[in-house]
């Protein structure tokens, strides 16, 4: 009969370190993919980066030429020679303007609003200089408040905008109404 002894001749124990490498290794497998990915993201972020800067300097350089241009033709128009025609055009153009806006339909708003016992005396529409049309009313009537009705009218409608009294006058043996400016925004498209 024989006995067995277990008997470890080596220098070290045994250990089970294979599946400790196998994982180490998908792991350092895994990092390195994932820093390819971030290089990768990182090359092309940068590409995208200078192509937007190259675009950007081409704009940049557009812009300069087009404000160039423009300097140039500004120095033009502003010649003497130019001034008279620089000066009828821009006339032209406020008076086409104030050709767009429809008389018609600025009396049926205000016809809509106004109440009976007030009276339109005169009205000058013009455009401001955000292209708004603003009207400048002088309005009559027997009664101040009549005029303060219309002025309430005239603040709730959605057609006309805020309004402003500029002044008023009282009756007179020539005029026997009480008379007011008035001017208010008018939102007619033009």
């Amino acid at each position: 009969m024989s006995v067995r002894i277990p008997i470890n001749l080596a220098s070290e124990p045994f250990r089970k370190d294979r599946p400790m490498l196998v994982a180490s290794g998908l792991t350092a497998v895994l990092l390195l993919g994932v820093l390819i990915m971030l290089v990768t993201i990182i090359v092309r972020q940068r590409d995208a980066a200078a192509e937007s800067r190259a675009a950007s300097a081409r704009i940049e350089a557009q812009l300069k030429q087009v404000n160039a241009e423009h300097a140039r033709l500004e120095a033009q128009l502003r010649q003497p020679l130019n001034a008279a025609v620089m000066d009828r055009s821009v006339f032209l153009n406020a008076l086409i303007l104030r050709k767009g806006i429809s008389w018609t339909r600025l009396f049926g708003d205000l016809e809509k609003v106004f109440p009976g016992s007030v009276r339109l005396v005169t009205i000058r529409p013009y455009v401001t200089n955000e292209n708004l049309i603003q009207l400048d009313m002088v309005v009559g009537s027997q009664a101040p408040e009549q005029v303060t009705d219309l002025l309430k009218r005239l603040e709730r409608s959605n057609i006309f905008g805020a309004v402003a009294l500029l002044s008023s006058q009282p009756p007179t043996q020539n005029e026997p109404l009480y008379r007011y400016r008035v001017s208010v925004s008018y939102a007619q498209k033009l």
